[in-house]
């Protein structure tokens, strides 16, 4: 994994999609349709380690859910696109408002639609569990499925390898 951890040098900002990744990628409704997730508390400790070190976060959802933003709103996520499909112009507009470079970005998604953006980053990553043309277009897979501690496992890869505070993001 030599280039991955390369590439994990560069990062100043972690992007994460959240179905499959945050959660386990299974919808939960009430009688009523309210719509429930259930997140991975140890994946909580991940980002707040990431914005300790002073990496950027943000999340980019094809799905809106308050649910998503009541917990990001927790951890500090201020950064949050929820309901847009078409994640690249997103990302290109997240990039340009942080003044940072896609080589020095981090995606973990983990079916299909995040393919574009996994393409644009410097580090792709997916949980073990991503559907099979996800994994083979990231430079990591995680050995925790989604739901399940990937990201805190994203997280602790990325804070073992990442330059803090050290050179340029551009």
């Amino acid at each position: 994994m030599p280039d991955a951890r390369d590439r994990a040098r560069a990062v100043r900002l972690v992007v994460f999609d959240v179905d499959g990744v945050f959660t386990d990628g299974r919808l939960y409704y009430t009688a009523n349709g309210e719509e429930m997730k259930v997140f991975h508390v140890r994946d909580g400790v991940g980002i707040k380690a990431l914005q300790h070190a002073g990496i950027q976060v943000a999340v980019i959802s094809g799905r809106a859910s308050d649910a998503v933003a009541l917990r990001l709103a927790e951890l500090g996520v201020s950064r949050v696109f929820q309901g847009d499909h078409d994640k690249l112009p997103l990302l290109e507009a997240l990039l340009d408002e942080l003044g940072i470079a896609a080589p020095a970005t981090a995606f973990m998604g983990d079916d299909l639609p995040d393919l574009p953006v996994l393409a644009r980053v410097g580090l792709a990553a997916c949980p073990a569990d991503a559907h099979a043309d996800v994994i083979m277009a990231c430079h990591w897979t995680g050995a925790r499925k989604g739901g399940r501690g990937a990201v805190r496992e994203f997280c602790d890869f990325l804070l073992g390898h990442a330059s803090i505070g050290d050179g340029d993001s551009r």
